[in-house]
């Protein structure tokens, strides 16, 4: 294909950007059977309980320290399992010959790792909770999460009863931050609905369970909600649970799922945004006195610009035009659109799912994992997500307005004019097998300077999408390392500036769909781009600019060290 020049002219806030940058597509193979991924999602055939559909989150992490990242995924379980004594949280999987072939390759260290605690797992974070250096992991669950110590080398041990972290109930969706500037990590994590095994609603018994017409599972609505949580880090490797104290606990209880932090009001404190299923969203504004308060009415983002609540599953925050302010993306039911919310600043935010073209073409499908990833490094963040159906009933009656229970995956282009473009076929996404898929952890597993994917699918092995996207556009990968307890910089935002704009990101501990992205932070800009500064906001509150740093590298930043190592990208 013939490469042209693409000029966007973003005119936003009375200022004017321009960015210049290649136009290719945006490809993806599918690596699955060449990774190694090949252990299957624990779920049931017929779904016939709500807790059999909701599973499944992934992670991207580096737990060697060699450079390359390690994956896991959450296992899940089923009814009958879980009576039996449950299923295995996760499966770890180590990068082996590394940088050694441009296919990343996996072997399942699981069991070496030490990770034997069986449960029902649902969605996973990785970071270092007690400040030791090494990361550590959490994986929400049914009735009880778990928590494993990291020990280095990809060993772990399991630590879940002296944290104070297990909790009950079913909880989902996890998000790490700093929220009070303590240096300590802190944990949000979202509840679902309150659900007693032994006494489950019976499929298909009312009205609130049933879908256009069939017997199906029964919920959310017609169930009682769960309430949320919040862990304050107590800074010895213990929490305390302090919702109710600081605002966060959810009295009216609404059905929890997706959660993430980022300073979408740009103060320099963290505020949480929780994706609600069939209720208002929230998001809570930091106060910065420890305490956090609902916004998400006033600010537009608890419902759809037509003032409707919306089935939320996964979220993610990302500054999608480069005006410098964080706007909010959140995947929705079948019947309701994908919903994208622009930031304007103190004037909040406004649905612009028609006008940007992301909401219409998502109606057929149930949304889950997704993030703001610019996968052909042209300095504008585009948008994959994972698609399926809660219902297996569902493929047994597809009609013009339903994809069935195994759905394809959307991936939609940013085109710098406030619009996206649906690329999904073009992609060669739509030639694969369909599944009912779950979680996206992103992050560049072969060091190539492109952004890769990690897919659950409900019930089956996971999914490696590689990105072949192949382009003369530049780009750099940022690892980041504070002096402070929060040595993965968890909170950090990055500024950086080139000769025709800037772009913003922030570290994120949990995002997407009960998953977590590499830390590790990546920008694409336009082949005769410069690099002029990198601005690092610390989440300590401290800041610094760096200047002379040469695009297409993966280089580590030390805070007040500046740049310790930089290696250039696998080709």
């Amino acid at each position: 294909m013939k490469k042209l020049l693409i000029l966007t002219i973003l005119i936003l806030f009375g200022k004017i950007s321009i960015f210049f940058a290649q136009t290719s597509p945006i490809t993806f193979k599918d690596i699955s059977a060449e990774s190694g991924l090949n252990v299957s999602h624990i779920s049931t055939a017929e779904n016939r309980y709500i807790i059999e559909s909701m599973s499944g989150g992934a992670a991207v992490f580096d737990c060697d320290e060699d450079g390359y990242l390690e994956i896991a995924t959450v296992n899940g379980s089923s009814v009958e399992n879980f009576k039996k004594g449950g299923d295995l949280f996760l499966t770890l999987y180590h990068q082996i010959d590394s940088g050694k072939t441009q296919i990343p390759k996996f072997e399942n260290i699981t069991s070496s790792a030490n990770l034997t605690r069986k449960g029902w797992g649902m969605g996973i974070t990785a970071v270092d909770l007690d400040n030791d250096g090494f990361l550590d992991l959490f994986i929400t669950g049914f009735n009880g999460n778990v928590v494993y110590k990291g020990k280095g080398s990809c060993k772990f041990e399991d630590i879940t009863e002296k944290t104070g972290l297990k909790g009950t109930g079913f909880m989902t969706g996890a998000a790490w931050a700093d929220y009070d500037h303590d240096g300590d990590l802190d944990v949000f994590v979202a509840g679902y609905v309150s659900l007693d095994l032994n006494n489950l609603p019976v499929f298909g018994s009312s009205q609130t369970c049933s879908y256009r017409g069939i017997r199906v599972q029964c919920g959310p609505r017609g169930l009682p909600g769960e309430r949320d949580f919040f862990y304050r880090n107590k800074g010895d490797g213990t929490f305390e649970e302090v919702s109710e104290k600081i605002g966060v606990a959810d009295g009216k209880k609404y059905y929890g799922l997706g959660a993430i932090w980022g300073d979408y009001d740009n103060d320099g404190w963290l505020d949480l945004y929780v994706a609600n299923d069939g209720t208002p969203n929230y998001l809570y504004k930091n106060n910065h006195d420890g305490t956090l308060t609902d916004a998400g009415f006033e600010t537009g983002t608890s419902y759809s610009g037509a003032g409707v609540e919306q089935g939320s599953m996964g979220v993610t925050w990302g500054d999608f035009d480069n005006d410098g302010l964080l706007d909010l993306f959140v995947t929705n039911f079948e019947g309701e659109h994908n919903t994208l919310y622009r930031n304007l600043g103190a004037k909040g935010f406004i649905d612009v799912s028609a006008e940007s073209a992301v909401g219409q073409v998502s109606k057929p499908f149930v949304g889950w994992g997704t993030s703001f990833i610019d996968f052909d490094n042209d300095g504008l963040l585009d948008l994959l997500i994972a698609n399926g159906h809660v219902y297996p009933q569902m493929e047994f009656v597809k009609g013009e307005s339903s994809q069935g229970f195994k759905q394809p995956f959307l991936l939609q282009r940013n085109l710098g004019n406030g619009k996206f473009e649906d690329i999904s076929k073009a992609s060669g996404l739509r030639d694969l097998p369909m599944f009912s898929s779950r979680g996206i952890a992103f992050g560049d597993l072969n060091n190539d300077g492109l952004v890769d994917a990690v897919v659950t699918n409900l019930g089956e092995k996971p999914l490696v999408l590689l990105n072949t996207s192949k382009n003369d556009n530049q780009r750099i990968i940022l690892k980041l390392i504070e002096n402070s307890k929060n040595k993965d910089a968890i909170g950090a935002r990055v500024i950086l500036k080139t000769n025709k704009g800037s772009m913003i990101q922030e570290i994120q501990a949990g995002a997407s769909y009960l998953s977590q992205n590499d830390f590790r932070l990546h920008f694409g800009f336009g082949k005769n781009e410069i690099i002029e500064t990198i601005e690092i906001r610390w989440s300590n509150g401290k800041s610094e600019k760096i200047e002379g740093i040469r695009p297409n590298q993966l280089i580590t930043i030390r805070q007040a060290k500046g740049v310790e190592n930089s290696i250039n990208f696998n080709n």
